[in-house]
């Protein structure tokens, strides 16, 4: 289905961006895990709306509510199930949407998909609010990963010209996720400018997994490559995904490029990491190194062009609500999340 993932554990989504509810069911997690909800609170904190001037004013608890799967704080072989209330909804505020569709949003592909009856409140099923569950996911398979010595990180890389500085394994983020609290500064200047313009900015997501053996995934169409980008474009406003060097690579000579063998400490690795950690579809014990652009936040307040799929009509639009003017902070989470629910099932799976 197409709100579902995995193939070792299965993580299915549902619910609406102003349904009642929403939620995650996880299925396959091996028993016997422990999982700290309080460590899970804290990484849901870091994508929860309502927390700064740069992000929408919709306040939600986004406390996660357990119907199934933990007994003790382990999990105990059951599918683990958990939803999270929708308290702050203005639905009232998307009206309008659901015959004059938004620039650059799913309000008309959902339209036609679905024949009219389609959700328009919040974005409905196509909303960012349905990244919630999903890091709930990856906060679990996060602190499972770490316990066979595999962490997740993952900063703001970019916003505007402004660039963050590298990301390391003990790298400290600050609260505006970035490494470099002047960068950070300077890129809430661009996200700021553009707010009171009434417009919105984008961004690009730096990534890595340290601590991967080597050996995982498998070549053609099941890659470790492939599997992580099924992943992220599942993330709402994620539009290119690429791993090492990317599409810098295309401009670099094969002996720039190429990643040399070396020994260290016995173990064989790389001299550079051009190739993110992944070789023939398969990790190579590097860390897998990856970005993900995020693009500008659609619902802006400037006017905008639209139609009206009821009268099939060109019409002006003017967005009202609460929105976003750059959703890049809160997606880092997510962009994590992904990361370790692939990443985890693919370790599930074995070499």
């Amino acid at each position: 289905m197409s709100s579902a993932i995995g193939n070792k554990i299965k993580v299915q989504i549902f619910g609406q961006s102003h349904s009642e509810a929403l939620g995650v069911v996880i299925d396959g997690l091996p028993a016997g895990e422990e999982i700290d909800l309080n460590e899970v609170n804290e990484f849901l904190r870091l994508r929860a709306p309502g927390r700064n001037k740069y992000s929408t004013q919709r306040r939600e608890g986004d406390l996660p509510k357990i119907l199934s799967g933990m007994k003790d704080n382990r999990t105990c072989g059951a599918p683990l199930c958990a939803v999270f209330e929708n308290k702050d909804a203005k639905s009232a505020d998307y009206d309008a949407f659901s015959e004059i569709p938004r620039p650059s949003h799913a309000d008309y592909t959902a339209y036609v998909k679905h024949n009219g009856y389609n959700d328009a409140a919040g974005g409905g099923h196509f909303s960012g609010r349905l990244t919630l569950p999903m890091c709930f996911a990856g906060a679990v398979c996060i602190q499972i990963l770490r316990r066979a010595g595999i962490t997740v990180n993952a900063h703001i890389y970019s916003i505007g010209d402004i660039f963050d500085a590298s990301l390391d394994a003990n790298g400290k983020l600050c609260e505006f996720p970035v490494f470099n609290a002047e960068a950070g500064e300077r890129m809430k200047g661009v996200i700021e400018e553009a707010a009171s313009e009434g417009d919105s900015v984008g961004g690009v997501i730096e990534c890595v997994v340290w601590g991967f053996p080597a050996g995982f995934g498998e070549p053609m169409f099941d890659n470790v490559e492939s599997r992580l980008s099924y992943g992220l474009f599942g993330i709402p406003a994620v539009k290119g995904v690429e791993f090492g060097a990317g599409f810098a690579g295309a401009n670099m000579r094969g002996s720039q490029y190429n990643d040399n063998f070396c020994i260290e400490g016995g173990i064989i690795k790389t001299e550079t990491n051009n190739s993110g950690g992944v070789l023939g579809g398969i990790t190579n014990g590097m860390p897998i190194t990856f970005k993900v652009a995020v693009k500008p936040t659609p619902s802006i307040f400037k006017p905008q062009r639209s139609v009206n799929m009821k009268t099939v009509e060109e019409t002006e639009l003017i967005i009202k609500g609460r929105h976003d003017p750059c959703v890049v902070p809160r997606a880092v989470p997510c962009v994590m999340a992904v990361a370790a629910i692939i990443m985890y099932d693919i370790y599930l799976e074995g070499k």
